[in-house]
């Protein structure tokens, strides 16, 4: 289990680490690109299309929007027993597998895009970066203002179904 918010701001370092990785190579093996104007314009597409997207699933919409998602989640029978024993976050903001499944996934067609194409491509990950901090964002504003943590993963004891939404207290009962 993780803690949603956690979750996706690990997503959002993973693509920046996707951004880094790629501009590097592609700024190496290209050059920085000339100060013109279609460079900042593709950085500037990439964060527009990242925040209309992440403004979309930050909504009550069906289908799209997680806000139902949330206020559907169950709580926790047992936390003590079902949560992490540390806080994932603080001791890994970047989980070795997901970094290897995103840098695939994200990685290789920014790269080829970067190199083929146009350098600034290269700053793609930041469409998948401002979606999930618009998240993650959202995630704790709502968490705070229920006065819950929201988890998401499976429990044995509570078979709901991989993926599903369960909150806790703020405060680990002794």
């Amino acid at each position: 289990m993780i803690r949603y918010v956690h979750h996706q701001l690990r997503g959002t370092s993973v693509a920046a680490c996707v951004m880094v990785v790629s501009a590097v190579v592609a700024f190496g093996v290209r050059g920085i690109p000339e100060h013109d104007g279609k460079s900042w314009w593709v950085v500037g597409l990439f964060v527009a299309v990242g925040a209309l997207s992440g403004a979309v699933s930050i909504t009550r919409l069906n289908w799209v929007g997680e806000v139902r998602d949330f206020e559907s989640a169950l709580p926790l029978a047992n936390p003590v027993a079902a949560l992490p024993a540390q806080d994932p976050l603080r001791f890994r903001l970047l989980d070795v597998d997901y970094l290897a499944t995103m840098g695939v996934v994200i990685g290789v067609p920014t790269l080829a895009a970067s190199l083929l194409w146009h350098p600034a491509a290269a700053f793609y990950p930041l469409v998948s970066a401002t979606e999930w901090l618009m998240r993650a964002a959202r995630a704790a504003r709502w968490e705070r203002r229920h006065g819950v943590l929201l988890w998401r993963g499976h429990v044995e004891e509570q078979p709901l179904g991989k993926g599903q939404f369960l909150y806790s207290s703020q405060r680990p009962t002794p």
